[in-house]
């Protein structure tokens, strides 16, 4: 069993620092390959961009949460998430954007 994960490509799990622009500020944000991967994948599939998506995440987060304590984990997390949807919903699992409520 364990040669399925052993015997992985390891530029897989190399991990990538990205810079990109939040809001004006320049930060980076560092993942494993895969996950660069995946999240370039679940954007593609919504019309965004990797930096887009990224974006409209920070900013559900920030307005669901309040708050960011880690959010390249939370990238992470959301990636795994995106992938059991697509096995169990199918090839595409809707992005569900959180709403502003009405003021």
């Amino acid at each position: 069993m364990c040669e399925l994960y052993v015997k992985a490509d390891p530029i897989l799990y190399e991990s990538r620092a990205r810079s990109l622009r939040i809001h004006g500020a320049v930060t980076k944000i560092r993942l494993e390959n895969l996950f660069w991967d995946i999240l370039a994948e679940l954007a593609a599939s919504d019309g965004f961009t990797t930096n887009q998506l990224i974006v409209r995440l920070y900013d559900e987060l920030l307005e669901y949460r309040g708050e960011i304590e880690n959010f390249s984990s939370f990238l992470r997390v959301s990636c795994l998430r995106y992938l059991m949807l697509k096995k169990t919903v199918g090839d595409r699992p809707p992005l569900a954007i959180v709403e502003k409520s009405a003021a």
